[in-house]
């Protein structure tokens, strides 16, 4: 076999070709293809000899830029933070926003109401103003009076109608039902 000759028990199994079977093909690589380096970086899990060794750079973005692991975990806690510190200052003008809004509206009803609020009398009585024309009676009472006058006009004349009916049809008395 190393010689470029074939086995001669192999050279005796007839081949087949079958469409179902492709071979593979060579795979074509791209203009922006590189090789691998031939010296791989120190292992990210063993600690650095000497404390002014620089962190070997090994995490290499799309855009070209490396960074250390850890340099990216320090990055992605100080965006946290200053998101958290976003959302808290957030927090606290929505709390002043609401805080004015309902100092407004306790405004609004004391301008309203003066004194409803400030205290625990809920009873609310209007104080009578000194009218110019004293000897003037109250209109309501007057109108009051006039529908009153208008009911009993209306309660005699049924019952002038009830008694037309009566001498006309002889009055009717009710009996109880004798059994």
């Amino acid at each position: 076999m190393h010689d470029n000759r074939p086995h001669p028990l192999l050279a005796q199994v007839p081949l087949t070709v079958s469409p179902f079977v492709s071979l593979p093909t060579a795979t074509t690589l791209p203009y922006t293809y590189k090789t691998l380096p031939s010296t791989l970086p120190s292992s990210s899990t063993s600690a650095p000899t000497s404390s002014s060794e620089e962190k070997a750079k090994y995490v290499v973005s799309a855009s070209g830029h490396a960074a250390h692991p850890d340099e990216i975990v320090a990055s992605c806690e100080a965006l946290k933070a200053y998101i958290q510190k976003v959302q808290d200052d957030a927090d606290k003008e929505l709390k002043s926003w609401e805080d004015k809004i309902k100092a407004r509206e306790l405004a609004e009803k004391r301008r309203v109401a003066p004194g409803w609020l400030d205290s625990d009398a809920r009873i609310l009585e209007p104080q009578k103003k000194g009218s110019s024309s004293g000897t003037q009676g109250n209109l309501m009472d007057a109108e009051v009076a006039s529908a009153e006058v208008s009911t009993l006009q209306s309660t005699v004349i049924h019952t002038q109608e009830g008694d037309e009916l009566d001498r006309a049809f002889g009055g009717l008395s009710m009996r109880p039902k004798e059994s």
